[in-house]
């Protein structure tokens, strides 16, 4: 059993130090949900328990057990939220997955998942790199932490693959992993070596809903064996999993006392009022009427926004076939609902609906009355559609002032590259009191937390005021109420004439009241 205690510390980097010195104790047999709001000090609580923080001062203790190193490295992994967006092996741009040259150069997750397990210079087969020269493997150093197992056996017998239902996803390639096959697998590679304690940053969000029971009843499992202890860092407020024993709520860079998961609950205000002020919420119903023409080919007025014929897509380096001849039209103002298992290619449909996916030009795909590849250009697309999805925050790493990436949505840019007018500065400004990140305007993008990057990034994709509002999961990350916030703001933009809304996400109550239709892969 494990024990780590942090009394009156402080970490050293300013950026990311608490405003009041930390005392905080994980005791044998606790497990631990961290609890609070975007922005309040969750990952600098995490980061002083790991020791990434060094100290300023106070003290950091840990004790894992007779004959175990007191040290953090072998005995404790943390799954951050930015791990399970997808952090691989090299820096990712957006359309990578769709880049066949990327493609292939990325490697297969079998490939990742034996590295995993040789992790610490030990192999799946229990040969360290050495043992495995001497045994006559043939393999250099780097050769045997790359292939991970000379003999698969061992590693297909691991029950966690099926836990984590992983073995459709061993022969696929990294890049290609949807944004909830990343996070099976980012938990999967974690949880296989063994931690003596296990931090996980919200690890039930972009799952589906099999996937999450499934999970949750995999924790309740290792909290109840006693081998593992779980600090579980979470933004819902009210969801803390029947076998977390204890709760710390951390707000305003502070770090409030261990209670127990019922004395918690107790407290816990269940307020649901609700949170977009009046004053911006007018706001957003006055915005003016902006009226787009959709024309057929004979310059006819048409009301389709979208009309997909006949779509069937080959994956890669598979047999199988996305969609098997799907016909899909969506006509101006409707409120869809895009729903699916993880992998059963929801992302993937709305790259080509958004023209990122090269695919897209041999498809029968119109959009705005218009069929691709009939000369159109991907901007005159872009400018009608405002996008966000996890796959987009993953590969959103532009080190600017958060006013300038909201600003890059008027030209549909990663970066901004063209000044904004005053006019559009004003624009950019409303939509980030909307949000609740005006305060934020100056602060560096990558030093925001997660929660605060996709607000930054949900302002993005409104401020150009779409036609067509596209979210993938655009609640991923938040606090409840920020949550409750984003779902008020998406009922009031919806309210407008004639704006058509397509949202992708595995929780039914996240859904406006105004989605009237759906469609499920």
């Amino acid at each position: 059993m494990s024990r780590i205690v942090l009394n009156n510390a402080l970490g050293r980097m300013p950026q990311t130090r608490m405003l009041a010195p930390v005392s905080f104790t994980l005791d044998e047999g606790e497990h631990v949900a961290v609890i609070g709001p975007n922005g309040g000090g969750k990952t600098c609580l995490m980061d002083l328990i790991t020791g990434k923080n060094l100290l300023l001062q106070g003290t950091l203790e840990y004790d894992f057990g007779p004959g175990v190193k007191p040290t953090a490295y072998g005995n404790i992994v943390q799954l951050t939220f930015e791990d399970a967006l997808g952090s691989v092996e090299k820096p990712y741009y957006f359309q990578q997955r769709f880049n066949s040259q990327d493609r292939d150069e990325s490697p297969l997750v079998s490939t990742i998942l034996k590295r995993a397990l040789a992790s610490g210079n030990v192999s799946a087969t229990g040969l360290t790199a050495d043992e495995a020269r001497a045994a006559g493997h043939g393999l250099t150093e780097s050769d045997a932490r790359a292939a991970g197992a000379e003999d698969d056996a061992e590693f297909l017998a691991n029950p966690l693959l099926d836990t984590f239902m992983m073995r459709p996803l061993l022969q696929k390639r990294m890049v290609l992993l949807s944004s909830g096959e990343m996070r099976r697998y980012q938990l999967f590679k974690y949880l296989i070596k063994r931690p003596k304690v296990l931090i996980v940053d919200n690890p039930f969000i972009g799952l589906d809903a099999p996937m999450r029971d499934q999970l949750n009843q995999f924790f309740k499992a290792l909290a109840e064996g006693g081998e593992v202890q779980i600090i579980m860092v979470l933004s819902m407020f009210s969801d803390v999993p029947e076998y977390m024993s204890h709760v710390v709520w951390v707000d305003g860079m502070k770090v409030g006392a261990k209670q127990t998961r019922a004395e918690y609950l107790a407290s816990l205000d269940r307020n649901d009022a609700t949170v977009l002020d009046p004053q911006l919420r007018d706001g957003i119903l006055s915005l003016p009427h902006q009226e787009m023409a959709c024309l057929t080919a004979d310059g006819t007025p048409s009301d389709e926004i979208i009309s997909i014929r006949n779509l069937s897509l080959p994956l890669p380096e598979s047999d199988r076939v996305l969609y098997g001849g799907l016909n899909w039209t969506v006509t101006r103002g409707e409120k869809w609902a895009l729903q699916g298992r993880n992998g059963s290619g929801k992302s993937t449909l709305l790259s080509l609906i958004c023209a990122d996916h090269p695919a897209a030009y041999a498809c029968d795909i119109s959009l705005f009355g218009r069929r691709r590849g009939t000369g159109e250009s991907i901007w005159e697309i872009k400018k009608h559609i405002g996008f966000v999805s996890p796959e987009f925050h993953r590969a959103y790493k532009e080190n600017r002032p958060a006013i300038d990436i909201v600003a890059s949505g008027l030209h549909d840019s990663v970066g901004l590259y063209k000044r904004p007018r005053p006019e559009q500065i004003g624009v950019c400004q409303f939509w980030m009191r909307v949000f609740g990140i005006d305060h934020l305007q100056d602060r560096l993008f990558l030093t925001l937390s997660a929660g605060e990057q996709r607000l930054c990034l949900l302002a993005r994709a409104f401020v150009k005021d779409p036609a067509l509002l596209i979210l993938d999961e655009p609640l991923h990350g938040l606090d409840t109420r920020r949550r409750q916030l984003v779902r008020e703001v998406i009922a009031a933009f919806c309210q407008r004439p004639d704006k058509t809304l397509i949202m992708v996400t595995h929780y039914a109550e996240e859904l406006p009241a105004q989605i009237s239709q759906s469609i499920v892969l």
